[in-house]
């Protein structure tokens, strides 16, 4: 089997934080792509549920802009969310 080079750009936390994960799991990181590799092809998918944060979705985006208008119009009263 012929290997070849696969350069992959991350931001400078996450590749940091996956390195501390794969030395705890006794991986390579290059180990842990290869894995992630190979479960998409045999499985012919991203091996895990991709997602958006639902917080951003329209609708929650809709009603946040809803929100606002109304504390912009006055129409609201402050909240605390930590009590004392």
């Amino acid at each position: 089997m012929t290997t070849t080079l696969v350069n992959v750009r991350l931001d400078e936390q996450t590749k940091k934080d996956m390195s501390e994960v794969c030395n705890e799991l006794g991986l390579s990181m290059s180990a842990a792509f290869n894995i992630f590799a190979k479960a998409v092809v045999r499985e012919r998918r991203i091996p895990f549920e991709v997602t958006a944060d639902p917080f951003y979705s329209p609708a929650n985006m809709r009603h946040l802009a809803r929100s606002v208008a109304q504390l912009d119009a006055g129409l609201g009263e402050p909240y605390d969310l930590i009590g004392e």
